[in-house]
């Protein structure tokens, strides 16, 4: 996740960083000025249309649909963003849970029995990282076998979930006790179940195909309504206009995935580190 003073305006707007769109649409962006360069040279220079040709009419076409285009593309990157913040609110709510479940039983459970904790807890949020990363990261396992094949989240919740039953078993843990820390055992599959959703459930295929379709039709027919009118000018606002409306694509694509490795995804590095900094201080 890329840090930033959000009151540094010229350093912002000035600078390009990994999470520019600029760096990825260039190449695009200098195809399709010459694109429209090359039509503008045939319609004005080459064919010498006149300015009352047919295809100057099309511009109202474009002037149409642009309004629809415009809340469509707002549509699509808000659909992203909630995609983005949930998942923010998902980690954000494992960082409390972690918490209160050790401050409980910091309380409840002897030292040794709370070095089992004090390793399984932040385990379990670095797991949960590499699983939703699809990659499995090997750790010391001193005290959970793991079998790397199978739910690795899973797997840690239940020997926590075991070890907190036989707790109650050999009558460290009472029934009340045992009651009161339910909901921070179960948040953690809760959690877990709440990003598997995120993940694995991607934006519908045919909305996705459709707005680049769009965006790539919108521009391509741009140059024969514009060339009668701006002439030569039209290169460079080609290609600001697609830097622009590709832009908004390419922000909702990085963000609407957020627990992956892109610039703009969620820290979740940062996350986990808190999770083990709060449990080993508790």
């Amino acid at each position: 996740m890329v840090y930033y003073n959000p009151k540094e305006w010229f350093s912002s707007i000035f600078k390009i960083n990994r999470a520019d769109t600029l760096r990825e649409l260039f190449p695009l962006i200098i195809a399709v000025c010459a694109y429209a360069g090359i039509v503008t040279y045939l319609l004005i220079d080459f064919w010498q249309l006149p300015d009352t040709f047919i295809l100057k009419k099309v511009s109202f076409i474009h002037q149409t649909i642009g309004f629809v285009f415009s809340l469509l593309l707002a549509f699509r990157i808000n659909s992203a963003y909630d995609r983005w913040w949930e998942g923010r609110k998902i980690w954000g709510s494992l960082v409390n849970n972690s918490r209160n479940f050790a401050i409980k039983l910091k309380h409840l459970v002897n030292e040794q029995d709370m070095a089992f904790f004090k390793f399984a807890i932040p385990f379990y949020a670095r797991s949960l990282k590499n699983h939703l990363r699809d990659e499995f990261v090997a750790e010391d396992q001193q005290f959970i076998n793991i079998d790397p094949k199978k739910h690795v989240p899973n797997q840690i919740a239940s020997v926590m979930i075991e070890k907190i039953y036989k707790l109650n078993r050999n009558g460290v843990i009472s029934p009340e006790q045992l009651f009161s820390i339910t909901s921070e055992i179960t948040s953690f599959t809760d959690n877990c179940g709440a990003c598997e959703r995120i993940k694995k459930t991607p934006i519908p295929f045919s909305y996705n195909v459709f707005i680049k379709k769009f965006i790539f039709t919108y521009i391509m027919t741009l140059p024969f309504t514009w060339a009668f009118e701006l002439k030569y000018l039209i290169v460079p606002i080609i290609g600001f206009v697609l830097f622009v409306f590709a832009s908004i694509e390419i922000l909702a694509e990085e963000i609407e995935d957020p627990f992956g490795w892109d610039a703009n995804d969620l820290p979740l590095d940062s996350i986990c580190e808190t999770i083990r900094k709060n449990v080993e201080e508790l």
